[in-house]
């Protein structure tokens, strides 16, 4: 987040496109309702009319795959109104001439065609947003899990810089992030382009620094992203994988192909604090600590370093993450030599310039956020008051591009997927909860009542669900929180994986696959 989860409360107008706060994001919705008891306008873009619909001020449908298109609409109509922050985009930004000429192809009544969204909401939203003291943008997957997830993030970065809402309290472009601590292990280099602090592993001198702090030669080669490694192993050219973790078998897209890929690798290891899915097809399981069971940070979504404290000893084998690795490495020959979770926070201090004055004696109370370079800085609240990273912020000039797949008279459906509120993720640990449990234990096909009247699918039916990957079999919900022509489920129930049916067809700059849209028939299952 460029911005404070609190500073929310100080927004006149939130935008919520691509994220269901209520359910995957509770702590964020509250600061968010609360503006709204303080007299913030909220506007809700998304597909499906989720719970914060029924709360916000405005909401708007748009059809599946189309947020450029809408984006590019609001644009429009907030240069063709003079609504644009004209000194902040000739003091802070550049490449706005490009930007302007695409966003002048698209004119209210073209984007309604495009998207489904009425003409006067698409004036409103431009209205509301451009127009506010301070402007949020709150976004999360349903914007980033596409073929255009890059090209919807760009379109949003554009909307922020158009309009001036961006470092200033209670404004700016802040994602949601999915999971606990995703933010944190994007910071410590868990992505395969970057070290720790997102410094590029092509850079020389970059490279340079870290093969002299760990005394090791290190590539400078970009590493492969999860699709690509799951290519790898059903091509031969990836023979292992270690995983950390994560349950690939239910959180990646066309899972058929994830299971095949994994049991064609010569050396699966799984590392993890339940026997997954994935990790009941392991060759090796690393029993690991949870977070009660050890020491550490976590980073959270607005960019908050926090302690993690031991409460209770790892139950039977289980160790923590850190020493797992650590004993790994020496086995294999490159010695670590690290005696607590502090060294290797002293070390990171030390290498990446974001966290340079951050330690665990000043992580006491709340933590801090970064970037805090020195052991006197005070962290940072909001991003960009007074520059850019790069310098200028850059507008791009992104078009409207459909989906990767389209529908036919054989999958005449939409599907998009997302998660239910009793649950978290593949459910590795939320289903481990009776509580949980008791309240939903069974995957369902939500179906608009239009389409359900046309198959003959009445609530609690069994149906079948397919795509052109694969098939599922769960239980109908009819209601009009779907719009006619699409239908959703969740991806928390490995009886019935959502994941058999999603595309992995990938966004060409990050390869993140497209989760959220693909083609699907429905059908009322056999007895």
């Amino acid at each position: 987040m460029t911005n404070s989860v609190a500073e929310f409360e100080l927004s006149d107008c939130i935008f919520i496109i691509g994220s269901n706060t209520t359910s995957s994001h509770p702590i964020v919705a509250t600061r968010i309702l609360r503006a709204r008891e303080k007299g913030a306008k909220i506007i809700v873009a998304d597909p499906r009319r989720i719970h914060m619909a029924d709360l916000a001020h405005l909401y708007v449908s748009q059809r599946l795959g189309t947020d450029v298109a809408l984006l590019n609409g609001i644009m429009y109509v907030i240069l063709d109104k003079g609504w644009e922050d004209r000194a902040f985009i000739e003091e802070r930004t550049e490449g706005f001439e490009e930007f302007e000429k695409v966003i002048k192809d698209y004119p209210p009544e073209k984007v309604s065609k495009i998207t489904g969204v009425d003409e006067a909401d698409i004036e409103k939203i431009a209205d509301w947003y451009a127009n506010a003291e301070r402007g949020s943008i709150a976004y999360c997957m349903g914007i980033t899990q596409h073929t255009t997830g890059v090209d919807n993030v760009k379109a949003l970065a554009n909307l922020v810089m158009l309009t001036g809402h961006i470092g200033r309290e209670g404004t700016g472009l802040n994602p949601l992030r999915g999971q606990n601590n995703v933010q944190g292990a994007c910071d410590m280099g868990g992505l395969p382009n970057v070290y720790p602090g997102y410094q590029p592993v092509s850079q020389f001198q970059i490279k340079e620094k870290f093969e002299s702090a760990w005394g090791a030669t290190l590539s400078d080669k970009v590493g492969l992203t999860i699709p690509e490694m799951t290519k790898g192993m059903l091509d031969g050219s990836v023979k292992a994988m270690y995983i950390v973790g994560e349950n690939p078998i239910l959180s990646d897209p066309d899972a058929g192909h994830v299971e095949e890929a994994l049991k064609r690798a010569e050396l699966v290891v799984v590392q993890d604090i339940f026997l997954t899915p994935t990790a009941e097809l392991a060759h090796v399981v690393l029993p690991a600590a949870s977070f009660a069971e050890k020491d550490g940070t976590v980073t959270n979504t607005e960019r908050r370093v926090m302690r993690v404290r031991k409460a209770v000893d790892p139950p039977g084998e289980a160790r923590t993450d850190w020493e797992i690795l650590m004993d790994l490495s020496n086995r294999l020959g490159y010695s670590m030599d690290y005696s607590s979770s502090q060294d290797i926070m002293k070390e990171i201090a030390t290498l990446t310039p974001s966290y340079g004055g951050i330690t665990y004696e000043r992580l006491e109370g709340e933590g801090l956020q970064w970037p805090c370079p020195t052991e006197d800085h005070p962290g940072t609240k909001f991003l960009h008051k007074d520059r850019f990273v790069r310098g200028k912020g850059l507008f791009h000039a992104i078009e409207f591009k459909p989906p990767a797949e389209a529908v036919d008279d054989e999958f005449p459906l939409w599907l998009t997927t997302g998660r239910a509120y009793f649950h978290f993720h593949t459910g590795t640990m939320t289903r481990q909860a009776q509580s949980l449990t008791r309240e939903l234990d069974e995957q369902y096909v939500e179906l608009n009542p239009q389409d359900a009247q046309a198959l003959g699918i009445s609530t609690e039916d069994e149906v079948l669900l397919t795509s052109r990957r694969g098939q599922i079999r769960a239980k109908a919900l009819v209601t009009d929180r779907v719009k006619q022509g699409e239908v959703f489920t969740t991806f928390h129930f490995v009886e019935s994986n959502a994941n058999i049916l999603t595309n992995p067809a990938l966004d060409p700059i990050v390869k993140i696959p497209e989760f959220k849209v693909c083609a699907v028939r429905v059908e009322r299952a056999g007895v």
